[in-house]
């Protein structure tokens, strides 16, 4: 499936067709939406391009100054450490990506303990997450100093416990043994092996990880499936507790008062339409970004 502007662009009109959209029903919208939609599909090829490339030993240096958490995370997996490449991708997702400033810092310096002697690797962290916590609260007035959250999880705070309650209830939830694919196999058991119905499974078993809502929860597991760490795809975009892709779908659809399922399913059927990898993380961000400015394109890429 072809994902230049001008295919996406012919498929959203065909879709049109079938199913009024009237947030796009001028050129002007149409072009915007279109746009915003190759945007998403870039962002989520510069993920594959990272999984399905061979990462050097450099890439796991926290020393460097562009240490990337997800290029460390595919290293330790093409080298058989999966505990390490999921933990990898929390601290990420916890943390985000401050990209306009300090990028990666935060995942940094926490994971490596500021540089200092005790590195917070998966099995140190997963055995004892109550010294995490310690050495957190010992250390926050040095993270502030050197970081910041980013844009998903900009409402957190390290002035409180709330980065330490958020790791010691993921290592609840991974289970006893520590370990992410017992996790997986666990849920697989119950559900099978549909990567749609696995990710719902996970998706909703994770309201046990504190301060991880609808975004953390959708970030995390689609990194997670992107990355390969686990075969798992959103199914839908998850708009129940949604903000910009609540309001955005409601405006694709041109129904303030739309409930969030029949627009889930809306947006369903779109995703299939398009034939797109990723497609459901595509859509929600999409529709997230395009609603900020529905007719003026403002790429929502960064350099």
């Amino acid at each position: 499936m072809k994902t230049d502007l001008a295919t996406i662009k012919a498929k959203l009109v065909s879709f049109e067709k079938n199913k009024n959209l009237p947030g796009i029903n001028t050129i002007a919208k149409l072009d915007c939406f279109t746009r915003h939609i190759v945007d998403s599909i870039k962002r989520i090829q510069l993920i594959t391009d990272i999984r399905d490339k061979i990462q050097s030993q450099d890439s796991i240096d926290v020393t460097r100054n562009n240490f990337n958490p997800l290029k460390a995370a595919i290293y330790h997996k093409q080298h058989g450490n999966i505990d390490e490449a999921f933990w990898l991708v929390f601290l990420a997702t916890h943390f985000g990506e401050d990209e306009k400033k300090t990028k990666w810092r935060w995942v940094q310096d926490v994971y490596s303990g500021l540089g200092g002697e005790v590195c917070w690797d998966w099995k140190k962290t997963s055995i004892d997450p109550n010294s995490f916590r310690t050495w957190l609260d010992a250390n926050k007035s040095i993270l502030l100093q050197r970081g910041a959250f980013g844009n998903h999880r900009k409402y957190l705070s390290l002035n409180d416990s709330h980065t330490g309650m958020a790791v010691a209830t993921y290592v609840n939830w991974i289970g006893p043994k520590h370990t992410h694919h017992d996790l997986i196999n666990t849920m697989q058991a119950k559900t099978g092996v549909s990567p749609h119905v696995l990710f719902d499974a996970l998706y909703k078993s994770m309201d046990a990880v504190f301060q991880f809502g609808r975004v953390g929860r959708f970030d995390y597991l689609s990194m997670v499936g992107k990355l390969g760490l686990a075969i798992i795809e959103p199914g839908n975009p998850y708009l129940h507790g949604a903000t910009g892709p609540l309001t955005g779908a409601r405006l694709l659809f041109g129904d303030g008062k739309m409930p969030d399922n029949t627009l889930n399913y809306y947006l369903q059927e779109l995703g299939e339409h398009l034939e797109l990898y990723f497609g459901m993380q595509v859509i929600e961000d999409a529709v997230c970004n395009w609603q900020k400015s529905p007719d003026k394109y403002i790429t929502s890429l960064t350099a």
